[in-house]
């Protein structure tokens, strides 16, 4: 058996040495070391060998197939590689030729608003501040002069979880963290996802949050008219007016409902904005100072004023989409109207 092992050796040396392809190899691979190769049928000659021959034979037998492996294994290596790279060569593209039929993609009408929105703000000197969709009742509501039985809360009927935990149903919950967290003075916009048991034409149950919230000493409402007049116009334009109608929320007061004229027509009025020249944008007011209060800060020191337009809606407008749910549909064709 010794010399059949040797002689096995050498021939399988010499087989695997003029091996020239992966599957040749792979042939060999099973003719020497398979469940029916020659290797094998050593090992199962095992019980013919007289006992005291079997250590030896079974040494020689191990390192015959130590070494038929591993010289296996750099054969598969290397032929591995070479496939690789005749891959690499016949595969490769030219990363440097002009495509065809290829067009780039675009940020969503609503996603441009958004950051010329940041852009503006952060401009002016505020920070943004982001927080959580899934909120607590005290942030949402409690904090900002809402509390459990008031009427207000219909206006923002949302999504509840259990009854301490919603989906919120406005960014201001983030500014009602920042108030307990920043030292004044601050200035500080929330953008974000919201949430509101609402839909139709002009409302969605997901939309889209900008609050911003600034808290100095001597905060006044000329404050908040000059800057919303300067963050309209440089949306809309240099030309752009603003007004303030009386209106009631929770957490402000005075309360605001901000017009601006019509980026369509300029003032002039258009079927737009209903011939009126003036479109409704936002809502804005002085920080109640039971909000302050409840927050930690000193209402008898500090003042503030806070704003919130609906990106949904300002992105309406600047596109002039006469629904918002055109929006969230993934139109392609309606969406390339709006690059």
């Amino acid at each position: 058996m010794k010399e059949q092992i040797n002689s096995f050796l050498q021939k399988a040396q010499e087989e695997l040495s003029a091996c020239n392809s992966l599957k040749e190899l792979n042939e060999l691979k099973v003719k020497f070391l398979g469940k029916q190769g020659e290797l094998t049928s050593f090992l199962r000659g095992m019980k013919d060998v007289p006992k005291e021959d079997r250590p030896e034979m079974g040494q020689l037998i191990n390192n015959a197939r130590n070494v038929v492996e591993q010289k296996i294994n750099e054969l598969e290596n290397m032929f591995s590689q070479q496939e690789l790279n005749e891959k690499l060569q016949n595969e490769k593209i030219d990363i440097t030729e002009s495509s065809k039929g290829i067009e780039k993609g675009e940020l969503h009408p609503l996603y441009k608003v958004f950051d010329k929105l940041i852009d503006c703000c952060v401009e002016m000197g505020f920070k943004v501040i982001t927080g959580p969709e899934v909120e607590y009742d005290y942030y949402n509501f409690e904090a900002l002069n809402v509390p459990k039985d008031h009427p207000a809360r219909d206006m923002q009927d949302t999504f509840f979880i259990n009854d301490n935990i919603l989906l919120r149903s406005q960014t201001s919950s983030v500014q009602v963290r920042a108030m307990q967290n920043l030292k004044p003075p601050f200035k500080v916009v929330s953008p974000g996802r919201t949430y509101r048991a609402d839909s139709d034409a002009t409302h969605s149950p997901v939309f889209h949050q900008f609050e911003g919230l600034v808290v100095d000493e001597n905060i006044s409402m000329i404050d908040l008219k000059s800057m919303l007049t300067k963050l309209l116009s440089m949306l809309f334009g240099e030309n752009t007016k603003i007004r303030f109608r009386p209106s009631y929320f929770p957490f402000t007061e005075p309360s605001v409902e901000v017009d601006a004229t019509c980026p369509s027509c300029g003032g002039k009025g258009c079927n737009l904005c209903k011939g009126t020249g003036y479109m409704e944008l936002l809502g804005a007011g002085m920080v109640n100072p039971k909000v302050l209060e409840m927050s930690g800060i000193d209402s008898k020191k500090y003042t503030g004023f806070a704003f919130g337009p609906g990106v949904d809606r300002l992105a309406m407008v600047v596109n002039k989409i006469p629904d918002l749910r055109m929006m969230f549909e993934n139109d392609v064709k309606f969406l390339e109207q709006l690059k």
